[in-house]
């Protein structure tokens, strides 16, 4: 490695990283005096998940895999931080690169942080205001660790000002966004994956996740959440890729039996490629994740988000995304809005541009030059 070239080890764990570090390693690639590594925690793993996220989205191989694999938040966290300091200490990277707010996130900021190695924070100033999600105490403790924190959107530096983080804040867009334009041409058609599915290709359909611990491990909540959703599905069918971890509490709460009558189109989880066809061509989008509330703004589809709360909310000031919690009026109130020719319009937000990780990529070879 020349002498002048810097180390950036890029740490991915779960699903929701995939996206956001496959244009980041093809810009750091492209830039001079940046070499980045990638590490694979191993958080989420499954060879269906290679297929269709790494394979799809062109994200190289990992060069190191701690395979640590599922646990409670405790023991998956200690297992990271374990298995991730010896190869900080045969690497010496120039700094740490993490992204989103997943238990690898903070796991291996904090490692980092403890061994004067400086941690970069990609997605950096969002919150929810709600402390009782595992991913909010994540945001808040990694952003506090980190040097260089690059922003989605323009309100996330008040909330790092608010909560006193003194490192470097850069407002660069959203590399999620980077990935949805560059792939979007490539996104499989509606109509294909309807057609695999046994769905009629040619119909209007809806779109809906479910996967959060608040909406699918109490069964009260999620069979509340069910029978509303069953009943749009009389509407407007919808298709139900579902979470392996939401098809079990579905099984243990008894309710298989609710959506097999219903039209609910249920699948089991899709790739990028095929999730990305289905979310650009639906009439609506029913869910509780994050990523989808970015991707449906930007694909300037509505979206109803199943939580009492939001921490990207520009997707509602801006966007297309409309919280209503799981209470069944408000949840049929707003997609009847939508199917009446209603729902929000919204625009694109500033920076969400497809250029996000080359503004990531330059804004850190200057500040490790400084740094050196």
């Amino acid at each position: 490695m020349a002498e002048s070239t810097q180390r950036i080890l890029c740490v991915v764990g779960a699903r929701p990283n995939f996206m956001k570090i496959a244009p980041i390693m093809r810009a750091f690639a492209a830039a001079p005096g940046l070499e980045a590594s990638l590490l694979h925690t191993g958080q989420h793993y499954d060879a269906a998940m290679k297929t269709s996220f790494f394979d799809q989205l062109g994200i190289p191989e990992p060069d190191i895999d701690l395979e640590v694999g599922s646990g409670s938040h405790a023991q998956q966290t200690a297992d990271i931080m374990k298995r991730f300091e010896p190869v900080l200490d045969e690497l010496a990277p120039a700094a740490v690169l993490v992204v989103g707010d997943v238990n690898s996130t903070i796991a291996c900021a904090l490692v980092a942080v403890k061994k004067d190695i400086p941690v970069i924070h990609v997605e950096a100033g969002l919150r929810s205001g709600d402390r009782s999600m595992p991913e909010e105490i994540n945001r808040i403790l990694t952003d506090q660790l980190s040097g260089l924190l690059f922003t989605t959107e323009s309100d996330a530096a008040g909330n790092l000002a608010a909560e006193g983080v003194v490192g470097q804040v850069e407002f660069v867009g959203n590399v999620m966004i980077d990935t949805l334009l560059y792939n979007l041409d490539r996104a499989v058609p509606a109509r294909e994956s309807l057609a695999a599915m046994g769905a009629d290709p040619e119909q209007a359909y809806g779109l809906m996740t479910l996967h959060r611990p608040s909406n699918v491990d109490d069964p009260v909540v999620l069979r509340r959440l069910l029978s509303e959703l069953a009943a749009i599905a009389e509407r407007l069918p919808l298709v139900f890729p579902v979470h392996p971890r939401t098809l079990a509490r579905i099984r243990d709460a008894g309710l298989e039996t609710l959506l097999s009558e219903s039209g609910i189109v249920t699948t089991t989880p899709l790739g990028y490629l095929e999730m990305l066809g289905l979310m650009r061509d639906a009439k609506v989008v029913l869910t509780d994740s994050g990523g989808i509330q970015e991707e449906t703004t930007a694909l300037g589809v509505p979206c109803i988000t199943l939580r009492e709360n939001t921490e990207r909310p520009i997707t509602i000031s801006e966007g297309t995304n409309t919280i209503v919690g799981t209470d069944p009026q408000a949840i049929r109130q707003c997609f009847e809005e939508i199917q009446n020719g209603g729902g929000k319009a919204g625009r694109v937000p500033s920076l969400w541009d497809g250029c996000a990780a080359e503004r990531i990529a330059e804004h850190t070879a200057r500040w490790l030059a400084r740094a050196s």
